[in-house]
């Protein structure tokens, strides 16, 4: 049942979109290649448990959480009304 302009399966499709940027954003910040064994960031050491968990670790935690916290404030508007278009 389409809901005033949008046609059938917009919600659906708006949610799927939502999915596939979620899974592209995750896959594009996986470890890859050789770990740092000093923080590219801050310069401390980063411990050796961490090398061994995460052997792409180029981060320390410190800094790794600082980098996570800028990601998550980035948000996508999918409403789609004329107000949040206008703006």
């Amino acid at each position: 049942m389409a809901n005033g302009w949008a046609p059938d399966g917009a919600i659906q499709d708006q949610i799927d979109d939502t999915v596939t940027d979620a899974v592209a954003l995750a896959r594009a910040h996986l470890l890859e290649g050789n770990g740092l064994d000093y923080c590219e960031d801050c310069g401390d050491d980063i411990p050796l448990a961490r090398r061994k968990a995460l052997p792409g670790s180029r981060t320390c935690i410190d800094c790794q959480t600082v980098r996570d916290s800028a990601l998550r404030s980035v948000g996508i508007n999918r409403r789609g009304s004329k107000d949040s278009q206008l703006r």
